[in-house]
């Protein structure tokens, strides 16, 4: 099936899913501490809007949805590549540590440059810097202790688990070593919280997405190639281990700039590639943009969750997805039939 059919196969929930991040970004822009209604949204779009409204929408509310947005396609998208690279659909940069690796970076730049924690923090484009740095650490080791003569698919699952646990160790001797005010600021943001909710954010963020985005959906063909076993892989003319090289760092690189902003959010790479292998297949030309489109939607919906629930307290979003993303997976687990991508 080629990239035309696959589009025109899954374009109903491609539509679904678009129009369920419309209604929820307009309910999310219209709901909070202070509640705003739709004419007086269109009057601040319009340019008619009092200060405090515009200050609200467009300073407060707007650039934390759209970073909600980002983190939850970027996060989905490195899950699908996860997920074929080891055909294994349990596999999550969250799982496999390289959430935890981007985490451990930002966190040690934050323990020896930061003297009080937030003026390291407060430089929003170093931080997807320090994270992609972390997190590429971490996949290019996980690589390298699975490579026996080639990749083993369930080899790097196991390293990357293990890798994992080694990073939260680290993470949390650091926090034990930092200071108290860092530790607590450390910590919320461990927690998966959308704390960057400033433009500046949304402008350190972005670029990553728009460029490694449309790169995970050119190799979408590799990542169908990649399903067959290496032997047929290699007679259809893939280079296959250089593929899995890059494609571990696109995943890398898309899971390590969404937790620099918004933190240890776990199982949006797991539960949107699986949800979209659900409804459309498991072909990459529809399963990676769909994914994308139900990450976007998971985290803005768990951010409306989030910042309304305990108003005017906020939930941060990594627990709210947990609390979804948690019974999921073990509903996984209980109907789980194979070790491969069907589950």
């Amino acid at each position: 099936m080629d990239w035309k059919q696959a589009l025109l196969q899954s374009r109903g929930w491609m539509a679904a899913f678009i129009f369920l991040i419309l209604v929820t970004f307009v309910l999310s822009l219209s709901t909070g501490v202070m509640p705003v209604g739709m004419n007086e949204i269109m009057a601040v779009l319009s340019g008619s809007g009092t200060p405090k409204q515009e200050l609200v929408l467009l300073q407060l509310r707007l650039p934390r949805m759209i970073i909600a947005l980002l983190i939850g396609a970027g996060l989905a998208l490195s899950g699908s590549i996860l997920q074929g690279l080891s055909r294994n659909s349990l596999a999550d940069p969250g799982i496999l540590g390289i959430n935890a690796g981007a985490g451990l970076a930002v966190v040690l730049s934050i323990y020896l440059f930061g003297q009080s924690g937030g003026s390291l923090m407060a430089k929003p484009f170093f931080l997807p810097v320090f994270a992609f740095a972390g997190a590429l650490a971490i996949a290019a080791l996980i690589y390298r202790f699975s490579w026996k003569g080639g990749i083993d698919p369930e080899r790097l699952l196991l390293v990357g688990l293990g890798f994992n646990a080694l990073c939260g160790a680290l993470l949390l001797i650091l926090q034990l070593k930092m200071d108290p005010k860092d530790f607590q600021q450390a910590a919320i943001w461990l927690t998966g919280s959308i704390w960057g909710i400033q433009w500046p954010y949304v402008w350190a963020l972005l670029p990553w997405i728009l460029v490694l985005m449309p790169i995970a959906f050119i190799k979408a063909r590799t990542m169908n190639i990649l399903q067959f076993k290496k032997e047929v892989s290699v007679a259809l003319g893939l280079k296959v281990e250089s593929e899995r090289r890059l494609l571990l760092c696109l995943s890398a690189a898309l899971a390590g700039a969404c937790v620099a902003a918004g933190g240890g959010i776990a199982f949006i790479g797991l539960l949107a590639p699986h949800l979209a292998r659900r409804l459309c297949g498991p072909n990459y030309f529809s399963n990676l943009p769909l994914s994308a489109l139900i990450g976007a939607a998971l985290v803005l919906i768990a951010d409306m969750i989030g910042k309304n629930l305990l108003a005017p307290a906020d939930i941060p979003v990594g627990i709210v997805i947990s609390v979804i993303g948690a019974p999921y997976l073990i509903f996984m687990l209980l109907t789980r039939k194979g070790t491969g991508l069907k589950a």
